[in-house]
């Protein structure tokens, strides 16, 4: 059969090659149509045997366009191997996720394992040398006794008689002098009073509290050398500190160091005013001495122990 090209047909029959046709077996004729949809397999033209019996339709062979045959199994082939390379990337991805995964874990691990450096232990102290006047007991900061000198290297204790519960700036230091040191960030100011070992003195010192050093070194350049304004005298009622009042101020001093300020002030139980000028200026010298040991107590860098309640290891 001479047919044009690419409209002609391939036989596939289900007997062997050459074989002659069965009995009742139609011819293939050029009228037989053909498939002409999109590149795609095209669905099989049966031929059917005449007279056959059922349902009259028994396949003997099916006919395929001859171009559709390798662009059909070409993409089959090209859609199956192309799943290899997704699948290829997917399992990558996996890979490194785990293997970041686990170098991620070593490095935690290592980091919670391994011992800190001198920096980091000084960093530390020094951060909770800022927390102390909220995290340490009041009795800590203020002992009940602290030392003074009064001549010739004699010794005398002076008495904690309270400790005030309010820890606000605006209550602890006169209004003047407020405003400044908010600007410099105080953070509190803790008060307690003491007596000397005569009961003739009064003493309150005072614990200011800052963000940093920086601005505990410009808070305490704003205290005047004199006692007012500044620190104010705290009096307990029923007490012999009760005539302790703001006019009976006679001195004070201002210590820094660190995040902190520690002033005090000094005057007489009876609550007399200060005479100007002052007669006998080296009475009052015990005041000065026991707010320093108050601030070196308080800032003392300690090193690090991680099985106390204080530290966080």
């Amino acid at each position: 059969m001479n047919e044009p090209p690419g409209q002609h047909g391939r036989i596939w029959p289900t007997a062997s090659p050459g074989s002659a046709l069965p009995e009742g077996v139609a011819p293939l004729t050029d009228d037989l149509p053909v498939h002409q949809g999109p590149s795609t397999v095209s669905p099989p033209h049966f031929w059917t045997r005449k007279g056959s019996p059922g349902h009259g339709v028994e396949p003997y062979a099916m006919l395929f366009r001859d171009e559709d045959l390798p662009d059909a199994l070409g993409r089959q082939s090209v859609r199956r191997g192309g799943r290899w390379p997704w699948f290829l990337a997917a399992a990558l991805v996996a890979v490194v996720c785990a293997v970041s995964a686990v170098v991620a874990g070593v490095r935690v691990f290592a980091e919670v394992q391994r011992k800190p450096t001198p920096t980091e232990v000084l960093r530390a102290a020094d951060k909770e040398i800022g927390r102390r006047w909220q995290t340490w007991p009041a009795g800590k900061i203020f002992p009940e006794t602290l030392d003074y000198g009064v001549h010739q290297g004699v010794r005398e204790k002076a008495r904690r008689v309270g400790i005030s519960p309010d820890q606000e700036c605006s209550k602890a230091v006169d209004p003047s002098l407020l405003s400044d040191l908010r600007e410099r960030g105080c953070l509190g100011i803790l008060r307690a009073t003491y007596l000397d070992a005569l009961q003739g003195l009064v003493v309150t010192i005072g614990v200011a509290a800052f963000p940093d050093d920086e601005s505990a070194v410009a808070a305490s350049a704003l205290f005047p050398g004199g006692p007012i304004p500044g620190l104010r005298p705290l009096a307990f009622p029923g007490t012999v500190t009760a005539r302790f009042k703001p006019e009976s101020r006679q001195a004070a001093s201002v210590w820094q160091l660190g995040p902190y300020v520690v002033a005090s002030t000094v005057g007489p139980v009876d609550g007399r005013p200060a005479r100007v000028p002052e007669r006998r200026p080296t009475h009052y010298q015990l005041a000065p001495e026991m707010a320093q040991q108050v601030l070196r107590v308080l800032t003392h860098r300690g090193v690090p122990d991680c099985g106390t309640k204080e530290w966080t290891c």
